[in-house]
């Protein structure tokens, strides 16, 4: 079994000792897991991955766990890859698949990402947990933090869809709600985390979250039959998401199990909030801060994300390009992919398929190309976004609990 052997530094190449407890470089930039890939290939071989557990630990010897008592799961991971059968013919895309990450626990991909880094909280000795976050990342420290038994603090934009308040308190979470963005969750978190003793959990500022993510990028060349697509579309908030299947692909290539080539990578964001798309357009490496960002898809309102180099990187390496739609393009989109494939995502997978309408309009992306839309959440998450299409009259008060079964 391959171990993690040391932190390196993504930005100035400084190394740190595997297994110490890390946020940041001393540049501030993003620390990165690094593997023996060459001993791993001698000693693990893709042929026994189906006989592992059914869930993202099947790919645990290119996970920084290191004791298997310390894997906190909950089964997160092996989700479907659907083919659409009428969606894709709709659009002009005779092989789309939709890779749904809704079906995870907490109902999005940021189970695995959490699995990870609560896996190595639980490893490393830490007590307290605190995060920043749009919505679901909180649902999913939530639950892994109550199943580990360790303290979770968690701080969201008021206007945070309700599911994943309900959910955070449900676990027992210490939950607050900021008036701002998840910029401003992310600033008091840092201003506080050495007095309360967290440990901070915000996306990359530790190096854990991506390894659990990059776990998409394993599943999706297992399930393709070790072929990866030709394009990928991915709803990029923060972007881990995407960096960590890049980092996946670089891993497998390594390890022997696919070839050179990759998917074409398309970073979809919202026109309220798109500072990836205006720094992929005006060619900088670095994007800047997204004044007034405002979308319903709450995952894509990062108004500046860490990553941003990383995911700009991984587009233009791979030929790939980043687009924004507006909120009316993606509800509709969502609604569609529900009517035509029986499949009810979060907004920002729909804002997927609003993407891919535009580029094939475009001529960026052939009809026949394979390609695979990353839905990471739960269409059932967003509710208040969809009930906008769908209003529900009520006579009373009373008749606005739905869900619950009022005497009459």
């Amino acid at each position: 079994m391959t171990t993690v052997t040391h932190l390196e530094c993504s930005l100035c190449a400084r190394q740190f000792q595997a297994g110490l407890v890390h946020n940041l470089c001393e540049c501030g930039g993003p620390l990165l897991v690094r593997y023996d890939l060459a001993k791993a290939r001698e000693s693990w071989s893709r042929e026994w991955i189906a006989g592992g557990p059914s869930s993202m630990w099947r790919y645990a010897p290119v996970l920084p766990v290191t004791r298997p008592s310390s894997i906190v799961s909950l089964g997160e991971g092996l989700t479907p890859l659907v083919r659409t059968q009428r969606l894709g013919r709709r659009l002009g895309a005779s092989d789309l698949w939709v890779k749904d990450e809704g079906i995870n626990p907490t109902g999005s991909f940021k189970a695995r990402g959490l699995s990870c880094a609560v896996s190595m909280a639980k490893e490393l000795g830490i007590a307290k947990l605190a995060i920043p976050s749009a919505g679901n990342a909180a649902s999913a420290m939530a639950a892994y933090a109550a199943a580990a038994g360790i303290e979770a603090h968690i701080f969201m934009p008021v206007d945070v869809p309700q599911s994943n308040f309900v959910e955070c308190k449900s676990f027992g979470a210490r939950v607050t709600l900021v008036d701002g963005l998840i910029s401003d969750c992310a600033r008091i978190v840092a201003e506080r985390k050495a007095e309360e003793g967290w440990f901070d959990v915000s996306t990359l500022k530790e190096p854990y979250r991506i390894e659990g993510k990059k776990t998409m990028g394993y599943e999706l060349a297992e399930q393709f039959r070790w072929e990866l697509p030709d394009v990928i579309f991915y709803p990029t908030g923060g972007g881990v998401g995407m960096i960590g299947m890049w980092k996946a692909f670089a891993e497998m290539e390594a390890l022997g199990w696919i070839g050179p080539k990759r998917p074409k990578m398309i970073a979809v964001q919202a026109e309220g909030c798109q500072p990836v798309v205006r720094a992929f357009e005006q060619g900088t490496e670095r994007s800047t801060f997204w004044e007034n960002a405002s979308t319903i898809s709450s995952g894509l309102r990062v108004p500046k994300p860490l990553g941003d180099f990383l995911v700009l990187d991984a587009v233009r390496s791979s030929g790939g390009t980043a687009i924004a739609v507006d909120d009316e393009e993606t509800l509709d989109a969502g609604i569609e992919l529900a009517a035509e494939e029986g499949m009810f995502v979060a907004p920002e997978g729909a804002a997927c398929v609003a993407a891919l309408r535009k580029l094939l309009a475009s001529g960026f992306l052939k009809a026949g190309e394979r390609m695979v839309i990353y839905n990471t959440g739960a269409g059932l998450k967003y509710l208040e976004a969809y009930s906008t299409r769908f209003p529900r009259q009520a006579a009373s008060e009373q008749d606005k609990l739905g869900g619950l079964v009022t005497p009459r």
